[in-house]
């Protein structure tokens, strides 16, 4: 998922020649130990795959129910769709369909060769000090005028090109950090598998939203039927259910919360690598530019809304305050 560090409206300039020793991207000498196993999946991650679980099953009974139909009209096994269907999550590992993701739903493009030796000097620093190995991940370049990286499905790893013209190498570094601490808690393809798995659900309470506004164009009587009986199964299914019926109604904000931790997660990932002062130095000066334009707006005039509570509960990403309490917090402790 896409970690923003920076406002697509701001440039950040090159770093001056007296920037701070923690921007340079220090070597370690000695051998580098690859791990036999660098891919987990932690609390974040399982809390996601256990909030998307109903979804999931509810996609899995719609999936049937049209098979099951199409079966019944055109003669194909019902099985077979439904059995394509469930392996297909495996496609979001497969490399050219990683590949076919990244440059028509994630629109990235290969790196030029400029852009390539910068990038992949400094992942494999980043890997290097992981345990991880470097080639079991394909660099990307998104084209932005934001500082920005992405972790997506199982290998990709993008980054945006004015990242890669202004940070310092010890930033990026940060950066990259940060989106590898994704892909090793397992939320890159977590994220990517639940969305696919979940999205015949969401097709099909859209077509059911739809045809509900349609509901005033037919006769009192059949809708008083329709509501009357969708009325009772709701009231059946809350009751045999103890209200867990209803829980689905507080996910998007379970999810929220989830997807705030697993940045945290990321950012101690890169701390626990030894960038979190690099990291902090990016968030720090996004925070700056935030404030400055916010005080440059007051001056004319121009009022900031404040973001409202469900806002704050929707949001899929922590305010930089609270990443740089966290990554302050890992420095002060020695972690």
């Amino acid at each position: 998922m896409s970690v923003p560090y920076e406002s697509e409206h701001h440039r950040k300039p090159p770093a001056p020649a007296h920037a701070h020793a923690h921007d340079d991207l220090a070597s370690r000498a000695g051998r580098v130990h690859i791990s036999a196993r660098h891919r987990g999946v932690d609390a974040t991650t399982l809390g996601r795959l256990a909030l998307q679980l109903p979804l999931v099953l509810t996609s899995l009974a719609v999936v049937f129910v049209v098979s099951y139909a199409v079966d019944i009209l055109f003669g194909p096994s019902w099985w077979i769709p439904l059995a394509c269907w469930v392996v297909s999550g495996a496609l979001a590992f497969h490399r050219p369909c990683e590949r076919l993701l990244a440059r028509r739903l994630y629109r990235l493009r290969y790196p030029t060769p400029e852009e390539d030796r910068k990038l992949r000097a400094v992942w494999r620093r980043v890997t290097a000090r992981a345990g991880v190995d470097a080639d079991a991940y394909q660099l990307w370049v998104e084209d932005s005028t934001g500082i920005n990286a992405m972790a997506a499905a199982g290998h990709i790893v993008g980054v945006t090109s004015h990242s890669l013209r202004t940070l310092t190498p010890g930033r990026l570094a940060g950066v990259l950090a940060h989106e590898l601490g994704h892909h090793v808690g397992g939320h890159a393809w977590a994220s990517l598998l639940t969305f696919w798995y979940a999205l015949p659900a969401r097709i099909a309470w859209r077509l059911l939203r739809w045809l509900a506004s349609r509901v005033d164009r037919v006769s009192v009587g059949v809708a008083a039927v329709v509501i009357g009986v969708l009325g009772a199964v709701v009231f059946a299914l809350a009751t045999a259910t103890y209200g867990l019926v209803f829980l689905p109604l507080a996910t998007p904000y379970l999810l929220a919360a989830v997807s705030r931790r697993a940045e945290l997660r990321a950012d101690a990932h890169a701390a626990g690598l030894g960038y979190a002062q690099q990291l902090m130095a990016v968030l720090s000066e996004d925070l700056g530019r935030e404030e400055t334009a916010r005080a440059g707006a007051s001056a004319i005039g121009v009022r900031f809304d404040e973001e409202g509570v469900i806002a704050r509960l929707l949001a899929s990403h922590p305010d930089t305050h609270t990443r740089l309490h966290h990554l302050r917090a890992r420095l002060e402790s020695g972690r």
